[in-house]
């Protein structure tokens, strides 16, 4: 089985050239093998799956069919359409904010002594603690989705700022060259207060997020210009989530080789940990010009951790 090339990740993580995308797998990474979230006393976050049973059983949701219950959109559809999106999002509160610790992962990138771009599409704010935690200073850029009177813009929250700024997308100034952003591409919720709590949870998030990706207003203009000089980084992604193809597709653009000249340059490598992926994920991650590689992010992580020192 081949190893990721932990030095070359390494080297150009310390020189600022890789974006982390983090999915839902990076929020379970830690979590003890056959280990079961419990919604009456958790010591850890759900998974989807564990999420849409759950809110499954709260709804009588009308389908036994685990392709059903087992999909996280279309159960948080039909809660919406049943309780009304205010309980919806009053309910994912309730559910994910606890005081849960950030993993081996999170504590990894706040470690990198470089400024980064960090693309998240989890709701939790693992990745903020660890930052806060290490004394390191972040801006955050959230999308959203709950927010139909801004649906055009985005929420920046320059580092040390208890409110946001309302920005439109392709308006976002921010020096990357000096600036740590954690991008949360799906929303977030705010621990200390619901007012800015935003979801891309239901299929009709999706199809809004999605359009604003095809329109180009969902990611802000000033990311796709660093994306293109950097490697990705994908942890926690599976690509049987078709909300990820469909971003991959739309970022493709970042992964085309450019033009210097009249010479065709290699597109900069990119890669994806994914423990035991499929040989239909294989092909989809080759495509995309990603090396997949086969181990779970504790292995991951603990590896680059040493490439640190």
């Amino acid at each position: 089985m081949a190893e990721p090339p932990y030095g070359v990740i390494w080297n150009r993580m310390k020189a600022g050239k890789v974006v982390p995308f983090l999915g839902a797998g990076a929020s379970m990474a830690g979590r003890s093998p056959g280990s079961s979230w419990d919604p009456r006393s958790p010591a850890f976050l759900p998974s989807g799956r564990e999420l849409s049973n759950f809110l499954a059983d709260e709804t009588m949701f009308p389908s036994e069919f685990p392709g059903d219950r087992d999909d996280l959109a279309k159960v948080t559809s039909y809660y919406a359409d049943v309780s009304g999106r205010r309980l919806l999002r009053e309910r994912l509160r309730e559910v994910l904010n606890h005081a849960y610790q950030p993993g081996e992962l999170h504590t990894f990138l706040a470690s990198v002594p470089a400024h980064q771009v960090i693309v998240a599409t989890n709701y939790d704010t693992l990745l903020e603690q660890a930052f806060r935690k290490a004394g390191k200073p972040y801006d955050l850029v959230i999308y959203p989705a709950d927010r139909k009177d801004i649906a055009n813009a985005v929420l920046w929250w320059p580092h040390g700022k208890t409110e946001p700024v309302i920005k439109a997308p392709n308006d976002l100034d921010i020096d990357l060259a000096n600036t740590t952003v954690i991008y949360k591409m799906h929303g977030t919720l705010e621990p200390d207060t619901d007012t800015w709590d935003n979801f891309v949870i239901t299929e009709e998030d999706y199809v809004e997020f999605l359009s604003r990706m095809t329109a180009n207003t969902a990611i802000p203009a000033i990311f796709y210009d660093h994306f293109r000089e950097r490697s990705f980084l994908f942890l926690g992604y599976s690509l049987s989530d078709w909300n990820l193809r469909v971003i991959l597709k739309n970022l493709s653009k970042c992964f085309s080789p450019k033009r210097s000249g009249d010479q065709d340059e290699e597109p900069l490598p990119s890669w994806a940990i994914q423990f035991k992926p499929s040989e239909l994920a294989r092909k989809l991650w080759e495509k995309r010009n990603v090396s997949i590689f086969d181990l779970t992010l504790d292995e991951f992580t603990l590896k680059m951790k040493q490439q640190g020192g």
